[in-house]
Formats: structure tokens, sequence, C-alpha cells
């Protein structure tokens, strides 16, 4: 799929707000039941633990990230992102915000994603070959390439992608979201 660039601009300015947006469709909007709970915290914790991941192999705009979950799919902070709001759309039992989220990730997200692609072909000449080897966000092969260096999770790059203000964001929206289901 492809945005018109001048579109991808103006939605990746959007990308922040809209997930304020969603923070707070989600705290007016949400009616968990301990069900959804028991069903949907599994699935956004995964997605956390996707993103922490993740962060820890990520050094902007100085390495292509093809480590841990980079060999598996080239934007797994955006999918532990999907699996975030995919658990907590569960736990709120509302399909409204199954809508909304869903909107706000096909009309911001992926075009977000296209015009980080274009930025990070311009950065690192091999990101083409990574590009076609490597599924964008649903791993296809479990199995990681082989011949690749080691490259281990760095703590010092979780802290620097500032990480921890995902779990923290994430754990005052479950604290919120168990109050509410009382």
């Amino acid at each position: 799929m492809s945005f018109p660039k001048r579109y991808a601009d103006a939605v990746a300015k959007l990308r922040v707000p809209s997930g304020f947006l969603l923070a707070i469709s989600l705290i007016w909007l949400a009616r968990p039941t301990a069900e959804s709970l028991t069903m949907g915290i599994p699935i956004s914790l995964a997605g956390l633990a996707l993103r922490a991941w993740a962060a820890g192999y990520l050094a902007k705009n100085e390495s292509l990230a093809m480590a841990g979950p980079y060999s598996y799919i080239r934007n797994p902070l955006y999918g532990g992102t999907l699996l975030v709001a995919t658990g907590l759309v569960i736990v709120s039992v509302r399909w409204e915000l199954a809508v909304l989220y869903t909107a706000v990730f096909w009309f911001v997200y992926l075009p977000v994603i296209e015009l980080e692609e274009q930025h990070l072909l311009k950065l690192f000449p091999h990101y083409e070959e990574y590009r076609r080897r490597t599924p964008l966000l649903i791993p296809v092969d479990r199995t990681p390439p082989t011949g690749q260096k080691v490259t281990l999770f760095r703590w010092d790059l979780y802290m620097r992608n500032e990480e921890y203000k995902a779990l923290l964001a994430w754990l005052a929206a479950i604290v919120w979201l168990s109050w509410r289901s009382l």
C-alpha cells in the first residue's frame, strides 16, 4: 500500500495527538469486566513486551536494527503497539473503540511507517535488501536468519528510547480499567 507523501507528512504530526485521543476514548468509553480484563491484559502485555524488546535493539539513525525482534519483522514497535491496542480494546468491551483504533492505525500509523521506511532507505543503503526479506508487521517464519552476528539487548537503548513511558502508561490504563470493572 502506498500513501501520498503530502498526506503521510500531514498525519505524521498527528501520531502523538492521536495516541492521546485513543487514551481519552478508552478512559471515557471502556466498560471492562473481570472476564474482558482476563482476556485482554495478556494480549496487551505481549505487545508491551514486544515493544520493550525492540527498544533494546534500536539505535535510531545510527545503525539499522536487524537483530532481536527486527530479525522477524521490520516494525516491532508498531507491531507491539498494535497488540497493546488490541488487548485494550478487548478489555474495553466496546466495538466503537475497535473501529476508532483500527481507523487510527490504518490512516495514521501505516502512512507513518511508510515515511519511516523512505527515511531508512536514504539513511541505510542496505535497507532495501532487509526490507525484501523481512515482513512488515507479521512474522512469516519463526526461525531467525542464520549468518548474522549476535547482537544483544541493550538496556541503555531501552532507556534512551524511553520505552519505560509505555510501561507506565500501560500500568496506569490497567489500574484505571481494573477499577472501572468493579
